[in-house]
């Protein structure tokens, strides 16, 4: 069994109704979910409706459960290495709000994306100007996250200034607990598979985009990770493109992945990132899917 609490991603919530909502809480809590993710989405529309944290907390403890881990907005325009001096100001503020209200619903992990640098203007910048970046951002956000208790994870995708060996360069530059790990299994894995590394393939094209060549086959990047990774998102893919698939319906290697996790000495929690509005999963066969993962 897992000795972390396991929290499950509720995606899309811009889009429901207040009713339809409360009946995705309810189905979730009867189907044996205690703990949910604060998602991207739900700290965006608390941004814009600061009421509405209240409203989203009620309805949570209404069915039982409780926010255990978090997601900050993310884009082009919030990531890390965005380059408009503007654009770097409200990205530095939008995240220290994000783990503001984070904080004030009890969660003490929230993962970040650092970026991407496969599309103009990124594309323009050498690796180590996406750096700067990058470390400028966190010089002033891990103060933040240090006052308030909250660990900051950023998290491996496909692109070269995300991958496990660039994560572990950006945190070589920053000697505090405050600064971690977020394992994405989906993400992992489309470096891990053949598809990404045909050329014309989109992950492949995307490489050559930045000027980095082809992308590695990359199959060990949880082991790379693993000592600073504080949670993680657990979905399932075939190598080909991000798919948040339930466990079990990719070609993801689950033993593997969940024996490395249980060694991992900073995480904090087990995080389903299967995203139901999006893939149109039903709720139960995801959750027997985690329980299954817990007893490997």
């Amino acid at each position: 069994m897992f000795k972390q609490p396991v929290t499950f991603a509720f995606d899309s919530v811009q889009q429901c109704t207040a009713q339809i909502r409360r009946h995705m809480l309810n189905e979730m809590a009867a189907n044996g979910i205690r703990n949910v993710v604060l998602g991207s989405k739900m700290i965006s529309a608390i941004l814009s409706n600061p009421g509405f944290e209240s409203e989203l907390a009620g309805e949570v403890e209404a069915v039982g459960m409780k926010f255990v881990d978090s997601h900050s907005p993310f884009g082009y325009e919030l990531n890390l290495n965005v380059p408009d001096p503007g654009l770097r100001r409200r990205m530095v503020y939008t995240h220290c709000l994000a783990m503001e209200i984070a904080a004030s619903l009890g969660v003490d992990t929230i993962a970040v994306h650092i970026g991407s640098n496969h599309e103009p203007p990124l594309s323009d910048f050498p690796i180590k100007v996406h750096f700067d970046r990058i470390r400028d951002a966190l010089d002033q956000l891990l103060p933040v996250a240090e006052r308030l208790g909250i660990t900051i994870c950023i998290e491996n995708i496909w692109f070269p200034i995300n991958t496990a060996d660039r994560l572990l360069e950006i945190k070589a530059a920053f000697d505090t607990p405050a600064l971690g790990f977020c394992y994405d299994s989906g993400h992992a894995n489309i470096l891990a598979q053949a598809p990404a590394h045909v050329p014309g393939s989109e992950v492949w094209q995307q490489w050559q985009n930045s000027g980095c060549g082809e992308p590695p086959l990359e199959t060990r990047t949880l082991e790379k990770m693993l000592p600073h990774v504080v949670n993680c998102h657990l979905h399932d893919n075939d190598g080909s493109h991000d798919q948040h698939l339930i466990p079990g319906r990719g070609n993801i290697d689950w033993t593997h992945i969940i024996a490395l996790l249980k060694q991992a000495p900073r995480l904090k929690c087990i995080q389903s990132e299967v995203l139901p509005i999006y893939t149109g999963e039903p709720i139960r066969p995801t959750v027997e899917a985690f329980t299954r993962l817990a007893e490997l």
